[in-house]
């Protein structure tokens, strides 16, 4: 029964879920330069990137190295000189069609750093001694790199993982085996200011769940979308979960019946890696609630389990929060939907 659940449609409106005080982050200053590197990287002249390379490490000192030695992944030592400007070329050569595409999808910036810009005041708010970066620079990058990525001084976003769900070469064969469609539906550019939130957020506070039983890491999970959720409060909650809309309302529907699952199975001490990886790892659907379903449903559960502890404790701040353990949490939230 519980494998059908999720496949009914429900018509659910959270407008009520986003009434609540958002405090005004308008005055305070964030300085946040755009760079647009991929413009520069692809007008390089490919049969002298020898010399055109230094001209652009004069422009980016410090991410034109991130981007050879780490997003690319050349040798990094004083012989192989060679080996990256043959392999900065051919790249310039392969992506060239992509490039075409990202000055369409991209023409403008704008919008997407105005709200990085405004998830970064709220990090600013309630995170004051945490040195945001000064610059977003975006590239392309391979296809197998990163989408996002946080550098000494800079937020970087891969374009190439942005360039919408519909994007002819994320259907080809090879593209899926990489990232199958319910990763790649998510490629698209209304998800960079959340991942780019998410991104600081996790070099603010890495993520320390390994290890844990399964109740400990869907409680360290839901800090962390409770805090993605005061960050960004007038985001849609279908991109800060990663939940088509069908999904998030039936997440909210089957509330109960959800946390019975855990529950009358008794999974929620469990330390067995096949059965986190089951309720905490993105995936096609939660196997144990069919196939309409959002992977990752573990994320869910400790989201509203934060919520109802942070109901109890109202004076408690957002970095109070990430300093209690998960345990604490779970045993005074007494959860129960």
């Amino acid at each position: 029964m519980m494998r059908v659940l999720f496949s009914l449609l429900f018509f659910i409106t959270f407008a009520g879920c986003k009434s609540r005080n958002i405090p005004d982050v308008s005055n305070i200053i964030v300085d946040l330069e755009v760079q647009r590197f991929e413009k520069d990287l692809f007008a390089i002249d490919s049969n002298h990137v020898d010399k055109m390379l230094p001209m652009l490490s004069r422009k980016y000192p410090r991410f034109l190295q991130d981007f050879i030695y780490n997003i690319m992944a050349l040798p990094h030592h004083p012989d192989s000189l060679k080996v990256v400007d043959d392999n900065i070329a051919s790249f310039i050569s392969s992506y060239q069609s992509m490039k075409d595409t990202s000055d369409n999808v991209f023409a403008s910036f704008d919008l997407v750093s105005t709200e990085v810009k405004r998830g970064m005041q709220f990090i600013k708010y309630y995170f004051p001694e945490y040195k945001l970066p000064s610059k977003l620079i975006t590239f392309i990058g391979p296809l197998n790199s990163y989408g996002n990525v946080v550098t000494s001084d800079a937020l970087a976003v891969g374009l190439q993982m942005y360039m919408g769900k519909n994007y002819s070469y994320y259907g080809t064969m090879a593209f899926q085996e990489m990232y199958p469609g319910y990763i790649s539906r998510r490629f698209s550019k209304e998800y960079i200011p959340v991942n780019c939130i998410k991104s600081l957020l996790d070099d603010l506070y890495p993520d320390n769940s390994v290890g844990l039983n399964l109740i400990g890491q869907i409680v360290e999970s839901g800090k962390r979308l409770y805090i993605l959720d005061q960050l960004m409060p007038e985001t849609a909650d279908t991109l800060k979960t990663g939940y088509s809309k069908l999904q998030l309302e039936g997440c909210y529907e089957n509330e109960r019946t959800i946390w019975s699952h855990f529950v009358k199975d008794d999974l929620l001490f469990s330390n067995d890696p096949s059965t986190t990886r089951d309720y905490m790892n993105d995936a096609p659907m939660t196997q144990a609630f069919g196939k309409e379903s959002p992977g990752a449903i573990g994320q869910f559960v400790g989201w509203q389990i934060v919520k109802k502890w942070m109901e109890k404790h109202d004076k408690t701040t957002l970095k109070m929060l990430m300093q209690t353990s998960s345990k604490t949490i779970f045993e005074e939230a007494k959860y129960k939907p």
